[in-house]
């Protein structure tokens, strides 16, 4: 068994023949995590057996911590089973008003459905892009890469459907209601407004590209292109070796500017403007891709619509809807990539649709049908604390305990193989891509949920990092299945340390409990 050492061992030790330390699984955690680097931090961690539950080692597990983006493990279950796996979300078009000779007399209405994509990650086989380091993270991460797929797929099916319904021409107004579910803000970085229409994960991306020689001007790209956001964008190419510096202000939710510099030969460096208004957002690019595929629209996208939104549930004919990939490629991206914006959506979802648990749709009524959730499935929401989905609430705060109640809990549901494939493979994808060597002998052992939040230190000039966390299922060397939880709370890291350093840390643990044990 893996338990820390205690005081009876060590007598134990006097009457039998010494265990090399290189056989003691025990001893080289303890290494690890009692490192002169976490003198002032805080350690939670439990190791069981996958099958039997048997506890092979412990420490602090019924402690709270703080667990970072390790929340999304709990919000995304709860989607995933109140959802259902194969649950695939509905954006529909209607028209209000009559067509005469392809003249729409009236309005289009775009109904927000809670699509977390709207066809932007789908490739041609259906399955949800992700990059390991996605870009909605990219104002902070200079490895943030963009997915090779349209953002605005779903926009521009709908506006072909448009047309063959006959519409040509609309005289009134194009409307998005995105009456869902109330608006919120997510607890995480990256776009933070919660609401039932997202494209593009609600962010304008800006590429940029270094010229050819230094003093060159860089190239500057916008993606998707729209005229409801201006850009006014100054950044120089330095020579090579030079840092990447970009500064990127915004005087309004619609206009920004970009200045500094990327070096010759740099690969392009991601920054993203998240946007205040998606419907307003949502509204412009449609009437723009209307206008692509050959439908006259008078309404402009830069003025506020005029119409009102009708009624909920009027009798409006549709004209036309689209419809994204099952729900488990979304939690496969969420999980992933540690998606914030998805993830915080996710309890808003589960209240507009779940109809077993009838709650408000707002985000307290969300989480309130995730604890009766959570609750059934055996898990002891008395140790829980959550104030999102996402991780990044300063009301987040769980046990290690718990959390490996969750995931035993849910390897016995149907739902599990979704689940489990949608966790990062440690040393292979998403947010554990890089946490273990290329040649480590747990490669591809464990999968698993990371986390990682912490702030700015402006006394000291360097980071506190309040979490460090992951927690999944590992086969050891010799086949065994565990389920496992580490946390680490409070580490003041040393001048210059990024806070994602900590993961290799993370990733040390998983290679010491896959070698060692028994």
């Amino acid at each position: 068994m893996l338990r820390p050492l205690g005081p009876a061992f060590f007598a134990l030790l006097l009457l039998t023949p010494s265990v090399p330390a290189a056989d003691d699984p025990a001893s080289h955690i303890e290494t690890v995590i009692n490192a002169p680097r976490y003198k002032h931090a805080h350690w939670g961690l439990l190791v069981v057996d996958g099958k039997s539950g048997q506890v092979l080692y412990e420490r602090d597990a019924d402690r709270l911590f703080a667990p970072a983006s390790t929340t999304k493990l709990y919000s995304c279950a709860s989607a995933l089973c109140s959802l259902g796996p194969d649950f695939k979300f509905k954006t529909p078009v209607y028209r209000r008003g009559e067509i005469d000779k392809g003249r729409l007399r009236g309005d289009l209405v775009l109904v927000g459905s809670g699509d977390l994509t709207l066809g932007g990650r789908t490739g041609k086989d259906g399955v949800l892009a992700f990059k390991n380091n996605d870009h909605t993270y990219a104002n902070g991460n200079p490895k943030a890469e963009l997915t090779d797929t349209d953002p605005l797929a779903g926009l521009k099916a709908l506006a072909r459907q448009v047309k063959d319904a006959g519409i040509r021409e609309v005289t009134g107004d194009v409307l998005v209601d995105d009456r869902l579910f109330e608006r919120a803000r997510g607890s995480g970085s990256g776009p933070d407004v919660l609401s039932p229409i997202l494209v593009n994960d609600n962010v304008v991306d800006v590429l940029i590209t270094p010229g050819a020689k230094a003093g060159d001007a860089a190239v500057v790209k916008v993606r998707p292109e729209t005229c409801f956001v201006q850009v006014d964008a100054r950044v120089k190419t330095a020579a090579k070796g030079e840092p990447s510096l970009t500064l990127l202000r915004a005087p309004d939710p619609r206009r920004f500017t970009l200045r500094g510099q990327v070096p010759v030969g740099a690969k392009p460096l991601v920054r993203i403007f998240p946007i205040e208004d998606p419907a307003g957002f949502a509204r412009a690019l449609f009437i723009e891709a209307l206008r692509r595929e050959g439908v006259e629209v008078q309404a402009s996208p830069l003025q506020a619509p005029r119409g009102e939104l009708p009624p909920r549930g009027a009798p409006l004919e549709r004209v036309a809807e689209f419809e994204s990939p099952p729900l488990s490629e979304a939690i496969k991206v969420t999980l992933k990539v540690s998606h914030n914006l998805y993830a915080s959506t996710l309890p808003l979802l589960v209240a507009s649709y779940d109809a077993k648990h009838r709650v408000p749709k707002t985000l307290a009524g969300g989480l309130r049908a995730q604890r009766a959730f959570l609750k059934d499935l055996g898990v002891d929401v008395e140790t829980i604390s959550f104030g999102g989905g996402a991780g990044g609430a300063q009301a987040d705060m769980v046990t290690p305990r718990a959390t490996v109640q969750l995931l035993r809990a849910m390897q016995k549901r149907s739902e599990w193989s979704t689940y489990r494939d949608g966790l990062p493979v440690l040393g292979v994808d998403g947010t554990l891509a890089e946490a273990v060597a290329a040649d480590s002998p747990a490669k591809g052992k464990a999968m698993a949920k990371t986390g990682t939040i912490g702030w700015v230190d402006l006394l000291n000039d360097r980071f506190l990092l309040r979490s460090k966390a992951l927690a999944g299922v590992l086969t050891t060397a010799k086949g065994r299945e565990l389920t496992f939880a580490f946390f680490v709370n409070d580490v003041p890291l040393p001048r210059g340390t990024m806070m994602t350093s900590e993961g290799k840390t993370l990733g040390k643990l998983c290679e010491i409990v896959y070698q060692h044990c028994p």
